[in-house]
Order: C-alpha cells, then structure tokens, then sequence
C-alpha cells in the first residue's frame, strides 16, 4: 500500500476549503480586536443600565459617612433597574437626542426605598431628560405619607425625633475656659473634626462634628459648655420658600403619596403645585385665592401619581438637600449606594485603604441609643 504523506493530506485540505465559494477569510488582528472591544462594551452597557453604576463623592454634604474622593458601588436592583427615559452618547450624562424622551418604567427590583438609605438620584431642579440630569447622593429622611419636620436641628417623623446618627455630624458652639486653649492637630485628626472656626467671642470655636467626637471633647476639663450652632435667620432660599423656615427650624410639610389625594388650598399650593407641574407633569395653576385648575379642569384637589422622597446629607449644616430645593420623585431615582470600591483624598496619592471595600449604613445610622442621649451634663442636645 503506498504511503501517504500526513502534511499533503492537510495543505490540499486547507486548499479544498480555501476554494470553497462559501468559506470564510480569516479575520484579521484590527477586525478581531473590534469585535473583542465592542463584546466588551455591550456588555458593560448592560451591567451599567441593569445592575449597577459608578459614582464619585465630589462635595463634603455626606461626611463623614462618605467622604469627597470615596468612590462608590451603587446598585440598580435593590430598587430595580430605571428603563432609559432618553436617547444619547453612552458615558456621556449631558447629551441626549433631542425631543426624544420615554416614559417612566422600573423593572422588579429587590426591595422598595427605605428610610436611612443613601441612594444616588437626578438632580430634580436640573433641566432635560430625567435620567440626563446631575446625579446626587443624599440620604432618605422623610418617606411618603410622612409629615417631616425639623427643630432645633432635630428632625422629626410623625412626631417621632430622629437625632443625629452615626457618622453625621453638624455645626456646634464650643465655649472654653480660656480662649488660649487648642485642640491639639494629632487629637482633631483622630476624632475626624472637619473644621474649627473662631467667633466673635474668642473662648468660643465653631466646631463641625460628629456626636461622637463631641462625647469625647465635652469632657476635656477645660470645656465649659457645648450647644449646636442654631440658625435663626429665615432662608429664602429655602423649599417652598417665604415661611420663615431656617435649615435648623423647618416644617412641617407632607411628603406626597402615590395614590394620596390632598385638598388644594392657597396655604399648600407653594408646596403641591410645582410638584404637580413639573414631576407629574400636569398643567397646574392657580386661578384665585381659593380655585385651582389642573390640565384646564377647576379642581379643589389632587390625588399623586408617583411616590416622593424628603432626603438629607450627613454634614446637616454643609448640605444642598430637599430642605433647599423640595422632594426627590420616584422616578428620578438610581439607585442604592451599598459600598465604597475605592477612595482617595482629592490632596494626596495615597489610596485611604481603610475605607476600600467598605459597605455604607443604611437604617443603621440610626442607632437604638443615640449618642445625642448620652451627651455629658455640659453638652445641650
């Protein structure tokens, strides 16, 4: 039987095929690594609009829970993932097609919004396409249904106070018994003060921090009396603006309910009217003093069609939040923030690796025993 040589057998069939009218050219290094980048990139759009988003912390409104240069997991099916309400450039949050908007839709998550969440949401004073709008990151206060109110820095739910929690922290004034007296710079970084200002009088710092750090000051021997830092002022700029509320004295105002009708009046209508034009995107005004019109129709009430969120930063005195611009719809929400993946000083090179991987307090923050009930003697909550 005559030998057949293996290496022929191969090349005339590479051949065979190669003639073939059907057979497919073999594809080149730049068509493959196309292909291998645009696999990538379909699916970290998929991840990125289904499952979870990334964040940076760009301002102290959150300290110290999160701080500016954490860098954060957020994730979409706590809540369920949002449908994209509009059309534009991937990556690029500021760009849309315009005219080109969807209604709102929201996939089965695996939970519903719950007080003490931090969750990340649209700016809802922004213009443009919701899912287009600044992202911020706050934290739940008020749920719907609630009646929210703030005094003397403590904020009340249905009547309930929720004092400051765990890693908040707010405005205090620290009266010592000689204005020589220094906290020391080694001691201040250990307790995380974010700030210690003078005043008029000179014994007496503005001091920005947590409870905590305020337990362990409070019995120094040369402190004489801690209080918060109360603003008496009333704030124009604050929602709905013209009450003579201030950041520490606000309220109390009812955060809208799905499928909760309320009486229209002209005492409430700074308050439901813009949310009913502008998120529920209904033509709504007021006629007179006493009659309202909502799409033309004259109305003396209105029932909600989407839920409201009443949220708050951490740093109570250094935060732009629903006491300064009103609620947070349903649908301008993301998601959940639940870990830091990385953080970093905005001064420094050096990661922070203590907070690398760390998961974020939710309801947690709000201890069983407030720390602002075991304040010394000499503290006043």
């Amino acid at each position: 039987m005559p030998s057949t040589n293996t290496s022929d057998v191969r090349s005339r069939a590479r051949t065979a095929d190669e003639e073939r009218p059907d057979a497919r050219p073999e594809k080149g290094p730049l068509r493959q690594w196309l292909e291998a980048f645009g696999f990538a990139l379909v699916v970290v759009l998929v991840l990125r609009m289904f499952i979870f988003a990334l964040f940076t912390i760009p301002t102290p409104s959150m300290e110290r829970n999160l701080l500016v240069g954490d860098y954060l997991y957020v994730s979409k099916l706590h809540y369920g993932p949002r449908m994209p309400m509009s059309v534009g450039i991937p990556f690029i949050q500021s760009w849309s097609v315009p005219g080109v908007e969807f209604p709102y839709t929201r996939l089965p998550g695996f939970g519903e919004v719950e007080r003490g969440d931090a969750v990340v949401f649209n700016y809802p004073p922004d213009t443009g396409p919701i899912d287009r709008r600044m992202h911020y990151i706050k934290r739940v206060m008020g749920m719907p249904g609630d009646s929210i109110a703030v005094r003397d820095k403590v904020v009340f739910i249905d009547g309930k106070a929720y004092p400051l929690g765990y890693g908040m922290q707010q405005n205090w004034l620290v009266t010592k018994e000689n204005a020589r007296y220094q906290l020391p710079r080694p001691r201040r970084e250990e307790l995380a003060i974010s700030s210690i200002q003078p005043t008029s009088d000179a014994r007496i710092v503005r001091m920005v921090a947590t409870p905590d750090a305020i337990k362990e000051i409070a019995d120094l021997p040369w402190i004489e009396r801690i209080q918060p830092e109360i603003t008496q002022q009333p704030q124009a700029s604050l929602y709905p603006g013209d009450r003579g509320y201030t950041r520490d004295n606000y309220g109390p105002i009812f955060i809208p309910k799905k499928g909760a009708t309320v009486e229209l009046t002209a005492d409430n209508w700074p308050i439901y009217g813009p949310v009913i034009d502008r998120y529920e995107n209904r033509n709504a005004r007021q006629m007179t003093e006493s009659t309202f019109a909502i799409d033309g129709q004259e109305t003396t009430e209105y029932t909600f069609q989407q839920n409201y969120y009443f949220v708050m930063g951490d740093n109570r005195d250094n935060s732009q939040d629903s006491r300064f611009w009103g609620y947070v719809p349903e649908d301008h929400i993301v998601g959940k923030a639940v870990a830091t993946y990385f953080s970093r000083s905005p001064s420094s090179v050096v990661p922070r690796f203590s907070r690398i991987l760390r998961g974020i307090d939710d309801a947690s923050v709000f201890r069983e025993e407030s720390v602002m009930t075991q304040l010394p003697d000499n503290v006043t909550p």
